[in-house]
């Protein structure tokens, strides 16, 4: 099997890959994310991902690269990381009672054959009406202010949610595992099939 490389440096991304059992390297792909104008944002997050997967050939000549990116729409507005207190409030407040469509992009990317494979898979969350307090009291709680949307639903934002609509609730968090294990297969690899070469 050809080296897999998760062209992320991010903790939720490495702990749902490591759900495969594979062997695979991470490493950090270092390219604008800018939206261009008119870019929908399905086109944003898939480009995203092929380009962030493409950015660390450099270091991988021969390996499956891993690309992935998100984004939190609301209607119709692009919506990435708060980094602050106060930008958590913000969108959790214009959340409240509604519901937000996560896009998140996914690439396999061969970096020897330049084969590319890529998808962009929605997931929907339905919020609950949300106070101001309880806003607050979960950003205090979970400082999720590096998670687009402002809420970590592998945690206690899940107390913020009335209703979770997806195909998978990787994706959510950021990678899409089932989509994934399609991906590969396209590229040669079968999960299961590698399991007996790992033990």
């Amino acid at each position: 099997m050809k080296t897999l490389v998760l062209g992320s440096t991010s903790p939720f991304r490495k702990v749902i890959l490591e759900k495969l059992q594979l062997p695979f390297e991470c490493a950090k792909p270092d390219i604008d994310e800018t939206a261009k104008l008119t870019e929908s944002p399905q086109a944003l997050v898939e480009r995203l991902a092929i380009e962030k997967a493409k950015a660390v050939t450099t270091q991988y000549a021969n390996a499956l690269i891993i690309g992935s990116d998100q984004v939190a729409v609301c209607e119709g507005e692009i919506l990435g990381k708060p980094h602050t207190f106060e930008n958590g409030v913000k969108q959790l407040t214009k959340f409240s009672g509604k519901s937000i469509t996560f896009y998140t992009g996914l690439c396999v990317y061969d970096s020897e054959t330049e084969k590319t494979a890529s998808l962009v898979e929605p997931f929907i969350v339905h919020f609950n009406k949300l106070s101001l307090t309880e806003i607050e009291n979960y950003l205090n709680a979970e400082q999720p202010y590096n998670c687009a949307g402002s809420f970590k639903s592998e945690g206690l934002g899940i107390c913020l949610f009335n209703k979770l609509e997806g195909d998978d609730p990787n994706t959510l968090i950021g990678l899409p595992l089932i989509k994934l294990v399609a991906l590969l297969k396209i590229h040669g690899i079968d999960v299961l099939a590698e399991q007996s070469k790992v033990s």
